[in-house]
């Protein structure tokens, strides 16, 4: 076999052809949702949401319905009830967030533990990429649709709340309509990527891609694009090296994605360090 046959090698297997359209599906909403996170101060946030979903999906299996439903119905319950403790306690946000999403994380392994299923738990947390089925992809492709499609639609308004939230209130938009529509897109968007990379690899794809592009430029619009640049070519090529590594595809995907982001560090301080240089020979 040769070289070029060798590299086109894991395009020919279905699992693997399932595995890189369900990895680029999950990518690209996460990115874009991830731009909006960084920039309001919400990845503990995506972080308490993509825990509490458990409970949910432990309960719709036993109900008998699809995961999907009750992983969404849980992350919602999580979004929501930090949004009421934090308005109707001196507690602030984040350490409200810890205390929902831990507890209801423990609440779900609990459930999990009292249930006899063939659904293995390392799968509903870290992910099934190479498992997954074409009914599978197909359900993420519809969520990657709904998410990303409201994201872009409603990017200006969620970008003045995510800046201003007093500003965007004053000039009429619906604060709080945006603030738990942008909830309901993350507890969406981490339904579509229960399956591929799980419940806590998911935290990874919902910060690093817009913290990279964060680094890089300084418009917004560029930061969408840069965004969703950097989480299709790492999910592509974590995806492709984990065959040839024999490792599982989506903590292959985080580290490509961490030494993105050293990597984008590295380059933002050298373009500080260079200007501040120039400004110095020109003073």
């Amino acid at each position: 076999m040769t070289v070029v046959e060798t590299l086109f090698v894991p395009f020919r297997f279905p699992f693997m052809q399932q595995a890189f359209v369900i990895a680029l599906l999950v990518a690209v909403p996460m990115a874009l949702l991830s731009c909006f996170l960084v920039l309001k101060g919400w990845s503990l946030m995506g972080d308490a949401v993509s825990h509490a979903v458990l409970p949910g999906v432990v309960l719709a299996y036993i109900a008998g319905l699809p995961l999907a439903v009750g992983a969404f119905a849980a992350g919602m319950s999580c979004a929501l009830a930090t949004g009421f403790l934090k308005e109707n306690s001196r507690v602030k946000e984040d350490t409200v967030m810890g205390v929902v999403f831990s507890g209801m994380f423990g609440l779900g392994i609990v459930l999990y533990t009292k249930i006899q299923t063939d659904v293995h738990l390392d799968h509903i947390l870290f992910g099934d990429m190479l498992g997954v089925s074409w009914a599978d992809v197909a359900e993420s492709a519809v969520v990657a649709a709904i998410a990303a499609g409201s994201i872009l639609v409603f990017r200006r308004d969620l970008l003045l709340h995510s800046f201003d939230p007093q500003h965007a209130q004053a000039i009429g938009l619906p604060v709080r309509l945006l603030h738990y529509g942008l909830l309901a897109i993350l507890s969406l968007t981490i339904v579509g990527a229960l399956k591929a990379v799980g419940i806590i690899l998911a935290v990874a794809l919902l910060i690093s891609p817009g913290v990279i592009a964060f680094l890089l430029t300084g418009r917004f619009q560029r930061m969408l694009a840069l965004s969703v640049a950097i989480a299709v070519a790492a999910a592509f090529l974590g995806v492709y090296l984990s065959f040839f590594l024999d490792s599982a595809p989506a903590p292959t995907i985080v580290l490509l994605l961490t030494a993105m982001f050293v990597a984008a560090f590295v380059a933002s301080r050298l373009r500080v360090r260079a200007a501040e240089r120039r400004v110095a020979q020109q003073g």
